[in-house]
Order: structure tokens, then sequence, then C-alpha cells
């Protein structure tokens, strides 16, 4: 008895959806963190891209689903001057893409650094 009432409780419950910032095109992160989303299914997960080209940087923050941030984020690429792009994806807890570029780095920098695990495994 107590096992239906908690299999129905689980299907009629509401899914909680994931809130992200969300900017079209802004120079700082704090213009950017001015507006959020609820992201709606698909989407599971809150993207953050950084375009950088000299001194100028174009913060985009939106919805996405996991696959499609974490399909980016694979391709993102900065030279040696640091011009590129970077993206990050969370989905932890509502909002966690408060941060910008500085959080970017680190993920980027542990993306790269289990992509080169998983080539010596391979090998």
């Amino acid at each position: 008895m107590l096992r239906g009432l908690v299999l129905l409780f689980l299907c009629f419950s509401p899914v909680l959806s994931l809130e992200c910032y969300v900017c079209s095109s802004s120079s700082t992160n704090e213009e950017c963190n001015k507006s959020t989303q609820e992201c709606q299914q698909p989407l599971d997960t809150c993207m953050t891209i950084v375009d950088t080209l000299g001194i100028m940087k174009a913060i985009v923050k939106q919805c996405a689903s996991r696959a499609t941030c974490s399909g980016a984020a694979s391709t993102a690429s900065v030279d040696s001057n640091g011009n590129g792009n970077t993206i990050n994806c969370c989905s932890s807890y509502n909002l966690c893409n408060f941060s910008g570029a500085n959080s970017i780095h680190i993920h980027t920098t542990l993306l790269l650094l289990a992509v080169g695990v998983l080539l010596l495994l391979t090998h």
C-alpha cells in the first residue's frame, strides 16, 4: 500500500525545472546577470558562452540541453592571445551560471584534462 502511494506521488509530483541567468550579448557578467529564465524540458542545463577578441568580450547565457552544451564545450577553444570562445555548462543548482569567465577557464581546463585521461586509457 505504502509503495503504491509513493509511486503515485512520484508520477504526479511536479518536476522542478532549473533556473538560469539569460542574456543575448553582454560585455560584462554583471550586465548579463540581470535576467533569469526557468528552463523548460528538454533544456536542463545552464550554458554560458564567452567570446573574446582582444579587449572585446561578448557573453551569452541561456538554457540548453546537456548534450548541446557538452558538444559545444568540446569544440570551444582559445588561442595563445586569449582570443576565441569558452563554454561552461552547469546544472547543479538554480542560477549556477552566476559566474562568468573565471569559472569557464577552470571548466575548460578540467574538460581538457578529462579528455587527456580518456585518450591515455584508450591506448
